[in-house]
């Protein structure tokens, strides 16, 4: 399907270009009210688009789909190479849905409003572009563009602490940047070596001869830089800081997406090209995984910030996250996969949630609530609402997730199961306090007295992110129906060219049949 001369895809992740124009056309000032109805328009102009995908995609299919493909750089065969599979059609959806309700929730944005609304469009185009790409000099590069953008989004219209928070977001993930370009170069070179030319066709890389020395050096210097984006322990504490200073669509921007191109990367370009290295580091990645779920955990409970109480708890949940995508079986890598999008939803609507009441009171300090149900009912009941989705309750999208990538983990080792359960239990200590002390008691600050409750945008905001929090929960079926077969084709990938891997996991797996209660393919 081609629009304007374009293909789909390309379309997609260039739309918002047409946003950013027209904003650069108005440049108003004042409340910049032209400024924010074009950019929204524009998000949700791109989201229609992106259902296309939806409708066109062939789940019965492990092959790339919508694929396109035009010479960049001649010279070393890079390429403009994009498309889709299961692995990467949620991330789609996903950005394309989260950005206009973003958008909306920061409506109030009084500061260089124009300049804002590019950021956000900009980050947009960088976000789709780096799910796309395939061509791993192409992922590189909308791998940093996404950088500049966020490092702005923070850096102006963060806190009052932004600066540090933006030195040390930029430190962190550009140091792990040039040593995935270090990386990326040499695992090129070796293939002009064996094959006589440069690629750098993720697909050409899959199954190279590279011996395992070489395979854990290589695969150390992809791992770091997805590693940081992660954030994995103890290579998280950019995060906290980040979200803190943000502003809130930063801070949901950070957590629904940004942070979910390190288990993908690992997957997609890391995992399959480097196996012997996998095989070697797996258990060191799933222990990694399960400290930064107990440590993020007990870490949350002492927070007296919400902001960073929520960060922290990204932390945990993106361990989830870790341990069952390095568990390489099917539940534990669905379970991953469909957690990636249940966090997004999730930890962004409570951002959006704590960024609505910031507005009102302009603190972040737990100790200055309390009693907030009082003067901001409906608040209240979308703050508790989404809080139970974070720690799991079942029938909300959150328990879904964390079920498949404990019982992922519990089949490579019955104490990691354990482990991470206990994570869930300090989940519900963290935010249940939380909500307690912020929602509940005797109404007696000032502060809190002369509150009003949400608006018609801001309810129209969540209303979104609750439905599919409940749809998630409930039937997750058209999700699984979708990933089956490409994480069948990724783990038979890394299996496959790894003797020592047991070859039956990924045999019979029946996905798209399964009950989360009977996982025993």
């Amino acid at each position: 399907m081609d629009i304007l001369g374009l293909p789909i895809l390309s379309f997609i992740i260039f739309s918002p270009a047409i946003g950013i124009i027209f904003i650069l056309l108005f440049r108003d000032e004042g409340d910049g009210a032209p400024s924010k109805v074009v950019a929204i328009l524009s998000s949700i102009a791109t989201f229609l688009l992106s259902l296309n995908l939806w409708v066109n995609f062939d789940k019965s299919s492990e092959n790339l789909q919508m694929v396109e493909r035009h010479t960049w750089i001649s010279k070393f065969n890079i390429e403009f190479f994009i498309g889709l599979d299961g692995l990467n059609l949620f991330f789609f959806l996903l950005i394309s849905f989260i950005t206009p309700l973003t958008l909306l929730g920061s409506w109030n944005l009084k500061n260089r409003n124009w300049q804002f609304q590019i950021q956000m469009l900009l980050l947009q185009i960088g976000m789709l572009g780096c799910f796309a790409a395939l061509d791993v000099v192409l992922f590189y590069v909308f791998f940093e563009i996404m950088l500049v953008p966020m490092y702005l989004l923070i850096g102006i219209w963060g806190g009052t602490n932004r600066l540090y928070a933006t030195i040390k977001f930029f430190i962190y993930t550009m140091l792990g940047s040039l040593l995935m370009l270090v990386s990326l170069i040499y695992t090129a070179n070796i293939y002009k070596d064996l094959h006589g030319d440069w690629s750098f066709n993720i697909m050409d890389w899959y199954g190279m001869a590279i011996p395992s020395e070489t395979q854990l050096w290589l695969f150390i210097g992809f791992a770091v830089a997805f590693a940081v984006k992660i954030p994995l322990f103890p290579l998280h504490t950019w995060l906290p800081d980040a979200h803190y200073e943000a502003p809130t669509a930063g801070s949901v921007q950070l957590a629904a997406v940004m942070l979910k191109f390190g288990p993908y990367g690992f997957l997609r370009f890391a995992m399959p090209v480097f196996p012997f290295a996998v095989y070697e580091l797996a258990p060191f990645f799933m222990v990694l995984a399960l400290i930064g779920i107990i440590y993020g955990g007990m870490v949350a409970m002492v927070q007296t910030q919400i902001k960073r109480l929520i960060a922290y708890s990204s932390v945990a949940h993106m361990g989830y996250i870790v341990l069952g995508l390095f568990a390489l079986n099917i539940q534990g890598l669905s379970g991953s996969w469909i957690q990636m999008i249940n966090h997004a939803i999730v930890t962004g609507a409570l951002f959006l949630t704590v960024g609505m009441i910031y507005e009102r009171t302009h603190t972040q300090k737990i100790s200055e609530y309390g009693g907030v149900i009082h003067t901001m009912p409906k608040f209240a009941v979308f703050l508790v609402f989404f809080s139970m989705a974070s720690v799991g309750l079942p029938g909300l999208n959150g328990f879904v997730g964390e079920i498949l990538a404990m019982i992922g983990a519990a089949r490579i080792n019955i104490w990691y199961g354990i482990v991470a359960a206990v994570g869930v239990v300090i989940a519900a200590i963290y935010m249940l306090w939380m909500v307690q002390r912020v929602l509940f008691g005797p109404l007696k600050k000032d502060l809190v007295k002369g509150l009003s409750d949400l608006s018609i945008r801001e309810i129209v905001v969540l209303v979104p992110l609750v439905f599919w929090s409940i749809f998630l929960g409930v039937y997750p079926q058209p999700f699984f129906e979708r990933i089956e077969v490409s994480i069948n084709h990724y783990i038979e990938l890394v299996k496959s060219r790894e003797p020592r891997f047991a070859q039956d996991e990924t045999q019979n797996s029946g996905l798209s049949k399964f009950a989360i209660w009977n996982l025993s393919d």
